[in-house]
Parts: structure tokens; C-alpha cells; sequence
């Protein structure tokens, strides 16, 4: 019904009616015009779908609708390899710490009790923010770094790399060199200075200079092997060869409680046995999970969990390993508009 005539065929009815039943009437006509320019057709706007990752009976994380009346929307989700995670109110400025399902906060900007959650300031650098991250486990000590596990401490190393810790917290693995020929202080200062000079003999003079105190230091130190970096555990029995092929990286994440070395084709753990072969799919992904009996995986990337049988999973944040009573369990997180909240899913893993 075109609105110039529904207007006309509503106001000949109120006309044409008694008083006492125009206010009924002129209720219903408003709820018709309300339809016609809203399109509804007298039916309600349907419910936000649940999104297929949704599983049947999910464990409500963060309820919008409860003690923070927050907007899904306007988080921003920072999340760690535990599982827990930081949620941002990008329109209050607001941080809360979700963890084992109980929330914290909210916290502002700058509070030490997120500082482990956030990327570390840019004019920090990459030992400032190890330490940052993991201050109960990597202090500097003077110019170098320990570390300190298990009522042990290693160290003191000139530069720690590829830091990584299992998901128990109870064993780490890393990179470390004993000395460096240069800090990255000290590098952004090499950098300034060349840039700063006027003509290319100045650039030389400068180039020999930095490479004779970076000679002098390296041979001070122990000589070239001081500088090149070595594999540092607590895993028992760790003999990996991290150069070996194609240079591995540490990950802790992907197998409960494991530390993994992992390349473009081989997974293996730090003792040196290959634990599945690398695919394409799981290196290039954001992250990827590996089950006990290493019979099957799971890769997450864009938003979606894709496992080893094909099956998908889309529309999910935060995937996680997870242990509980003794079965380890592949956990990922989706905004659900029914329950309008933040809820998780379990998978036998």
C-alpha cells in the first residue's frame, strides 16, 4: 500500500468512527504506519543469528548485559597463550582481564596490572619488553638478563630471544647469547651518527670505527662463538639442533604442555623427534594446535578453526589449549547476540 493513501484511508476511518473508539483505533493506525515506514510488516526485527561455531550448551566468559553493560562492538581483544585475554572499551577507554572465566577491572591506561596483556611501548626495546612481560620469570641483572624457573636462575645473558614458556608455566626454552657486539642502544646511536655525517669519508671513518669496537668487544668476550645464539631449557634431556635445515622457531602453545621446535617442514620436540610434518596451512596460520597422541590438528586463521578431518569452524576468537581434571581440551571463544555475551566451547583434544 503506497503511504500517501494508507495516510488518507487511516484518517476517512478516524472520521468516520465514533470518540470513544478513536483511541484504539488511532493506536493501531500508528502501529501500521510504524510498520509500512519501517518495513517490519507488523512483524519484530529478528534476533542477531548465533554464528556457526556455536556449540549447545556454551560457559557464559563475559555477560554484556551484566555488571559492565558493555557493547561487544567497541572491544578491542588482546589475548595470551594461557587463554586468558584483555578486553578493551574503545569507547570508555576501559580494560578488563578475563581469566579461568572471572573478570577483572575495569583498569585504565597505564595500570601495571595490564602491563603483561600490551604490546610494549615502541621506544622500549625487545628486552624491555621480555622483562615487562614476564617480570616474575626474566630480570636484568646490570647490563645483562637472568632468568629464573623452578627455584633456578640461569643466566646472566647479554640478549635472550625467542622466549617461550609452556602453558604450566613449569618449563621454558629460548635463544641466548652471552655477549653482543652492539646493544640496540647502541645500534640507534651507529644510525644517527651516519646519518648525521656530511660525506661518504666521514660515513667510512664512522663504519671503520663502529666495526673495530664491535671486533674488540667480540674477541674481549670469548671470540665469534660468545655472540652466536644457543638453545637454553629445563625441558630434561633437550639436545635439538635449532640450526639444523631450515632454522626452527620455539613454540609453547600448540602442544599441551610441550615445547615445540618448529620449521617450514618438520615439528619436533626439543629432543630432537619429529612430531608431525609441517603444512603450508599451519605454518602461514596464526596459530595452531597439535593433540596429545599427535594424530590430529587444528589451525586458526581469520577468524576460523580448520582441522586435520576438514572440518570449520568460523566466526571464533581465541582458541587456546586448556586442561581440566586431567582431559586436555581445545577451547575457543564467540560472541553469542542470544545470551549477549562472550561465551566458550570445549573440545575433547
Amino acid at each position: 500500500m503506497k503511504r500517501p493513501f494508507l495516510f488518507i484511508f487511516i484518517l476517512s476511518l478516524v472520521l468516520s468512527n465514533p470518540l470513544a473508539s478513536q483511541g484504539s483505533l488511532l493506536k493501531k493506525a500508528a502501529s501500521a504506519m510504524k510498520d509500512e515506514l519501517l518495513g517490519t510488516g507488523g512483524k519484530s526485527s529478528k534476533q542477531e543469528a548465533e554464528p556457526a561455531c556455536a556449540c549447545d550448551q556454551p560457559e557464559t566468559i563475559l555477560d554484556m548485559g551484566g555488571k559492565y553493560k558493555l557493547d561487544y562492538k567497541e572491544l578491542e581483544i588482546s589475548t595470551m597463550d594461557d587463554g586468558s585475554f584483555l578486553a578493551q572499551d574503545r569507547r570508555a577507554g576501559d580494560y578488563y582481564i578475563i581469566k579461568g572465566g572471572v573478570t577483572q577491572g575495569p583498569f585504565n591506561e597505564g595500570d601495571p596490572r595490564i602491563a603483561g596483556y600490551r604490546d610494549y611501548d615502541e621506544n622500549d626495546d625487545y628486552m624491555s619488553g621480555l622483562v615487562q612481560r614476564y617480570k616474575d620469570i626474566v630480570s636484568r641483572s646490570g647490563d645483562k638478563y637472568n632468568i629464573s624457573l623452578g627455584g633456578k636462575t640461569y643466566g646472566p645473558y647479554a640478549m635472550i630471544q625467542n622466549f617461550t614458556l609452556s602453558l604450566s608455566r613449569d618449563n621454558f626454552a629460548c635463544l641466548v647469547m652471552d655477549e653482543v657486539i652492539a646493544t640496540e642502544a647502541e645500534g640507534k646511536k651507529m644510525e644517527e651518527a651516519m646519518e648525521k655525517a656530511k660525506t661518504d669519508q666521514e660515513r667510512m671513518e664512522l663504519a671503520m670505527k663502529y666495526s673495530q669496537q664491535m671486533t674488540n668487544r667480540m674477541m674481549q668476550g670469548g671470540g665469534p662463538q660468545s655472540t652466536m645464539p644457543k638453545l637454553v631449557t629445563n625441558v630434561p634431556d633437550a639436545n635439538i639442533d635449532m640450526y639444523s635445515g631450515e632454522m626452527s622457531n620455539l613454540v609453547g602453545n600448540a602442544k599441551y604442555d610441550e615445547i615445540l621446535a618448529v620449521n617450514f617442514q618438520n615439528i619436533r620436540s626439543l629432543q630432537g623427534k619429529t612430531i608431525m610434518k609441517m603444512t603450508q596451512e599451519m605454518f602461514g596460520s596464526d596459530r595452531y594446535f597439535i593433540n596429545s597422541s599427535n594424530s590430529k590438528y587444528a589451525y586458526f586463521n581469520y577468524g576460523t578453526l580448520t582441522f586435520s578431518d576438514g572440518k570449520t569452524l568460523p566466526d571464533c576468537f581465541n582458541p587456546h589449549l586448556a586442561k581440566t581434571g586431567g582431559q586436555v581440551y581445545l577451547v575457543y571463544m564467540y560472541y553469542s547476540p542470544k545470551r549477549n555475551a562472550i561465551v566458550q566451547c570445549k573440545i575433547p583434544w
